[in-house]
């Protein structure tokens, strides 16, 4: 699984009381533990729509939690099991570290703090369109329906859309063409609900490559579209 070098995770700590905020009356039992999270930037903002999950090694159940406006949320999870703790950096699931929770007597909440700036532009996997063309191909539905999920989540989050070429063709098609694909997936967005005024899209054709274009494994690599976020 990828790890990002760019988070900076406070201490994980066990603690054996009572969470003093949004938790507070939820009570570890001798079969289920109280898992709290926050969430925040590195300058201490809260971070809202962040998706933790804990796997189970064991049932392979997922037990899931999106944080709030304050950045805070809470997962009741079984005891005396072994857990995977992952959180969602828009498509990928980004293993954090194992969790073992007690059983039997042990009653327990965890109190869980990840700090981070997140990178801020990635590029769009299996996003494809027609060849010279800016019409979007069905298979391009997960993504884009992903991307839209994630911006319902983040409502301050606003984004654009860079679109990108190889060097085949002209330097003016390419501007062109690039800012059209970039186009129909803002259009795709808005069309799923999100508001236009947090999508910005663009065009830079073959102006900035992420490969050699003297290849054919480049040139796949520099035809992308990528996503740059402007606030979040």
């Amino acid at each position: 699984m990828k790890r990002y070098p760019f988070l900076y995770f406070l201490p994980f700590m066990l603690i054996f009381c009572h969470w003093t905020g949004y938790a507070q009356n939820i009570k570890p039992t001798q079969t289920e533990a109280v898992f709290n999270v926050v969430t925040t930037s590195k300058s201490g903002n809260p971070r809202q729509g962040e998706v933790i999950s804990l796997v189970s090694q064991g049932s392979k159940k997922r037990f899931t939690g999106t944080t709030g406006e304050d950045g805070k949320c809470t997962i009741i999870i079984p005891s005396g099991e072994k857990y995977i703790i992952y959180y969602q950096y828009f498509s990928d699931q980004v293993k954090y570290k194992d969790l073992d929770v007690p059983g039997g007597d042990h009653r327990v909440t965890y109190t869980f703090t990840m700090k981070y700036d997140p990178p801020r532009t990635f590029t769009l996997k299996n996003v494809f369109f027609d060849t010279g063309k800016a019409t979007l191909r069905k298979e391009s539905d997960k993504a884009l329906l992903e991307l839209a999920e994630v911006l319902k989540l983040k409502p301050r989050m606003e984004i654009e859309i860079a679109g990108h070429t190889d060097n085949v063709g002209s330097s003016e098609s390419n501007i062109k063409l690039s800012a059209d694909r970039a186009e129909a997936v803002r259009i795709y967005l808005i069309n799923k609900g999100i508001n236009g005024n947090r999508i910005v899209a663009k065009g830079y054709g073959e102006t900035q490559p992420v490969a050699d274009n003297n290849t054919e494994e480049g040139k796949q690599q520099n035809r992308r579209t990528e996503v740059r976020i402007i606030k979040d």
